[in-house]
């Protein structure tokens, strides 16, 4: 058993449940930017699309004044694939690269989903379809605190699995390391995770910053780095998913994010990656030319104190998009392995003990603790 303090989100369900009520469901923030996915044909993006929403989520003063900002995520549920949540297999949070979206993710969620994994892709705040206004800082730092937060609201949270691909790896990387991190299982696809930083881009006076980032946005950059980016380029690297890649970009405010995001310095997670001793799954694509998997995916099986690597054949740097069904297929086989295996769990009888307990003792909620089966 673990003791541990109870989230905001917990103690709105058990109230709501002491009291003979359902569950609350998450906030939802009741309006935001919806991409326009007109001029894209790829059913999968559109489908991806529809499913987008975006919840409030609790930060520091030092990330919002108001203590609260807008994340956007999908979620795909096994139901609505035919499936049903597996026993025992973790929730996955899917992270995406740097200045993207939860709309990485397209193919691979649906395919996990059906695999019976409860599947979410977030956006880290200042990219993606989050919130872009009266947001003190974009750090990696307050990255990482919305995420908190979004996991505390969304997932409870309960334990789960993390995931990150190339710069959404250092992303993941954090959280899994951070005090409290609710973290069981991490997956590392072609992941950044030993460069630190955001290399001469830290030091630019603001209004140079600034005329880089727009460099960023423009279609010839981005179909390089498409390019790049896969080993059927002629396949993958299609005119879709560079407009794809560049949706969010048309946002009011996203160059402000971003700025803010590099003046800041960008993710550290060299150091942390020794720190994660939970069961972590390494998956590289094997033609990636982008992040060398000889060298990086190798050095994350020396450094990781409980790893397992899985290359993916024919594949550049993003196996979440060129083969989706084999990505889905390893990440279902780690989660359902031996390595997961937990004993009878009690969590039922206690946290009904728990609620009990509170009702009969007066227990203010804030106050609250309980003793749950891990």
């Amino acid at each position: 058993v673990m003791i541990y303090r109870l989230s905001f989100g917990t103690l709105l369900l058990l109230v709501g449940t002491a009291n003979g009520f359902s569950a609350i469901a998450p906030p939802k923030s009741p309006s935001f930017y919806k991409p326009d996915t007109s001029d894209i044909s790829e059913v999968a993006l559109k489908e991806a699309a529809d499913k987008i929403q975006r919840v409030a989520v609790p930060v520091p003063t030092s990330v919002s004044k108001n203590e609260s900002v807008d994340i956007s995520y999908i979620q795909w549920k096994p139901e609505e694939y035919g499936s049903s949540t597996a026993p025992g297999k973790l929730p996955l949070v899917l992270i995406h690269g740097f200045d993207s979206s939860c709309l990485e993710y397209r193919r691979l969620g649906p395919k996990l989903a059906a695999l019976g994994i409860d599947v979410y892709a977030v956006d880290l705040l200042g990219w993606g379809f989050t919130q872009l206004q009266d947001v003190e800082s974009f750090s990696a730092a307050s990255k990482v605190e919305a995420l908190k937060g979004f996991w505390d609201i969304v997932g409870d949270g309960k334990p789960c699995a993390i995931a990150g691909a190339s710069l959404g790896g250092a992303a993941a990387i954090e959280f899994a390391a951070s005090e409290a991190s609710p973290a069981s299982a991490a997956i590392m696809i072609d992941a950044q995770g030993f460069v630190d930083g955001v290399g001469p881009m830290a030091m630019l006076p603001k209004p140079l910053a600034e005329l880089g980032v727009q460099v960023l946005k423009c279609v010839p950059l981005r179909s390089s780095a498409n390019q790049m980016s896969y080993f059927d380029k002629e396949a993958y690297a299609t005119e879709d998913a560079l407009k794809v890649g560049r949706l969010h970009c048309l946002r009011d405010g996203w160059s402000d994010a971003l700025v803010s995001f590099m003046l800041a310095g960008g993710f550290s997670p060299s150091e942390k990656v020794s720190k994660i001793d939970m069961p972590s799954l390494v998956l590289w694509g094997r033609q990636d030319t982008i992040l060398d998997g000889n060298e990086f995916a190798n050095k994350f099986v020396e450094a990781l104190p409980n790893a397992e690597l899985k290359w993916v054949e024919e594949c550049g740097h993003v196996p979440h998009l060129e083969q989706p069904e084999k990505t889905a297929e390893l990440i279902s086989d780690f989660l359902s392995s031996e390595k997961f295996a937990l004993p009878e769990s009690s969590e039922n009888s206690s946290l009904f003990l728990g609620v009990a307990a509170a009702a009969a003792f007066g227990v203010g909620a804030i106050e609250l603790g309980a003793v749950l089966g891990n």
